[in-house]
């Protein structure tokens, strides 16, 4: 189908047919103006196992003089760039609360933080991966602004609900009230804001709002991005009566987003960020050619949460031998923690509610807090739980000293590592810090747990100590990032196999995409050593280990404690050549 085409069904689909010639002209005005200025290499995104990406704020890292764009970028040049080649910049944008997710302006850069400059030599060292905050706006921003103004332009940019309509189907993924009421020029309105009052949901039923969209997610790959996060994109599309999430004009919006970028910037991938169940959040990937390029997999960070807490991984076994790819222009995007909490939605229907709420229990027990969703029939639910990775894997009954702690994070970060897709490694997780509370009581916040910006010199001073946890994470966790970025058989797009050796320990056996150079990776989720055999494997015999190249055999293998191997083979039987899918 040509892009024509594909430009008109998508959008007779979202407005009809009689507004479609019309709007079809502006969509095509827009990307003739985006592909001049480009000059974009006319090809698909592709990711292999050298990819990493480091999910980080602009500020993260601080230094006096400096900008803390030009601080973190100076930083991750000397202390990473060995291990990571992405950076995930959380908004960076002028913005009025959330922590960026309230962007005041699209197309700035936050003055606190730096400027365009520094945003372009952060690329100079990295391939670069933006927010698109597109389901809502700051009530600070000019477009609010000027829908309380009446301007006639913006009277259509925001959902007026009146607050006796029934809206009791609609899903909420917080405590708040759904509606917010604004003062306006011509008097009070309910506007629509799903996540708090200070974020006013666009309003895609207006065809001018999703052509300044595109136009600025153009103008982000103009700056240099190369991969795009739609944040909360299930939600953008609203239709009363309707649960308001994951409806089929959503997916059609992205797809839309994504056909414009394919003939305009080809080399750019979407990656939907969308914290909900398994099934739903697959469904972003489209036919495999037409959606998103990558969906964050978000089961994995609670799955995995929960294969260490009861020392037992065969629940997190059982679920990856699930995991498909529709095609092989589509990945996952994989990660155990983000600036978010961990999400128990995702794990709902796989993990039992009594279990979640054991595993939140025990998060409050280490020192976490967790935070709750109202339900349609009026009750709540336990939705995040705000505690930094690395605190949530412990036991709140032991003591338990740095080198446990570091061994079982990297036990749980090497599950992430070995999965097919492409790593998402969270600035607080690759550095090993433990939370924040004291952030949490100056906010107010619970997500401030895991949000604490760090002095560059104190930083630099704790790394440079071997004895401490950040040295104890961080060198080890480069070393299996190097390796990793080594071996075909972590190829994103590489055969994956999930083995059953033993109730503690997570085996995966990947393979490069052509079903090539078998690794098997083995992690032990619990706290006692476990003695496997390999031969059902039929891997051969003999193994070498590549994290410290010891030799291993099939017949008896013994994993210690929190125990990560990664083998592979000395010789291939010729009649295992390949596996899995």
């Amino acid at each position: 189908m040509s892009t024509h085409d594909t430009f008109w069904n998508h959008l007779a689909f979202l407005y009809g047919n009689e507004r479609t010639a019309q709007l079809l002209s502006r969509l095509q005005t827009l990307a003739d103006k985006y592909a001049t200025r480009l000059r974009t290499r006319q090809q698909s995104p592709t990711f292999s196992q050298r990819d990493a990406i480091l999910i980080t704020y602009g500020d993260m890292v601080q230094a006096d003089g400096e900008t803390p764009l030009a601080t973190l970028a100076d930083f991750l040049r000397h202390t990473v760039a060995n291990g990571i080649n992405t950076v995930h910049l959380l908004p960076f944008y002028p913005y009025t609360s959330d922590d960026g997710f309230s962007v005041v302006d699209y197309t700035a850069v936050n003055p606190t933080l730096g400027n365009w400059s520094d945003i372009h030599q952060l690329g100079h060292h990295f391939r670069l991966m933006f927010d698109a905050v597109i389901n809502h706006i700051s009530a600070h921003s000019d477009w609010f602004q000027k829908f309380l103004a009446d301007d006639p332009a913006y009277q259509d940019y925001f959902t007026v609900v009146d607050p006796a309509v029934d809206l009791t189907a609609v899903f909420r993924p917080r405590a708040l009230p759904l509606l917010t009421e604004v003062k306006t020029a011509v008097g009070s309105k309910h506007v629509w804001t799903t996540f708090s009052a200070d974020q006013i949901d666009l309003n895609y039923a207006n065809p001018d709002v999703l052509l300044a969209v595109l136009d600025v997610l153009l103008f982000y790959i103009e700056q240099g991005a190369a991969l795009i996060r739609l944040d909360a994109i299930g939600f953008m599309w609203k239709e009363i009566g309707t649960s308001c999430i994951h409806l089929p004009k959503a997916h059609r919006a992205i797809q839309l987003i994504r056909s414009v970028l394919d003939a305009v910037a080809p080399h750019v991938a979407l990656v939907t960020e969308t914290n909900v169940p398994h099934r739903d959040n697959i469904a972003y990937f489209g036919n495999g050619h037409n959606e998103a390029q990558m969906v964050y997999n978000f089961s994995l960070p609670p799955l995995t949460l929960h294969a260490f807490h009861s020392s037992n991984a065969t629940v997190l076994s059982q679920w990856a031998s699930t995991l498909d790819l529709p095609s092989d222009r589509t990945t996952f995007f994989n990660f155990l923690a983000s600036h978010d909490g961990i999400g128990l939605m995702p794990a709902r229907g796989i993990l039992p509610q009594a279990t979640l709420t054991a595993i939140a229990q025990r998060v409050e027990a280490l020192g976490g807090l967790v935070s709750y969703k109202n339900n349609p029939d009026g009750s709540q639910s336990p939705y995040e739980l705000n505690i930094n990775y690395l605190d949530a894997l412990g036991d709140p009954a032991a003591a338990e000293d740095d080198d446990l702690r570091a061994r079982r994070f990297l036990a749980a970060q090497a599950i992430m590592l070995a999965l097919r897709g492409v790593p998402g490694i969270y600035f607080h997780s690759l550095f090993g810090s433990r939370g924040w509370r004291e952030g949490v009581a100056q906010t107010g916040h619970n997500r401030t747990i895991n949000r604490q910006k760090l002095p560059r010199r104190q930083l630099e001073a704790e790394l440079a100590n071997p004895n401490s946890l950040r040295a104890k994470v961080l060198r080890p966790y480069l070393h299996l990032l190097r390796l990793r970025s080594n071996e075909a058989a972590f190829h994103p797009n590489g055969r994956q196999t999930i083995h059953t050796l033993h109730p503690a320990v997570f085996a995966v056996e990947r393979r490069d995409p052509d079903g090539n150079y078998p690794i098997l990776c083995l992690q032990n989720v619990s706290n006692q050593s476990c003695t496997l055999s390999l031969a059902a494997c039929r891997l051969g015999t003999q193994f070498t280990n590549l994290l410290d190249a010891a030799p291993a055999n099939s017949t008896s293998f013994t994993l210690p404690a929190y125990g990560i191997a990664w083998l592979k083979p000395q010789a291939i039987p010729r009649s295992s050549t390949s596996a899995g899918s």
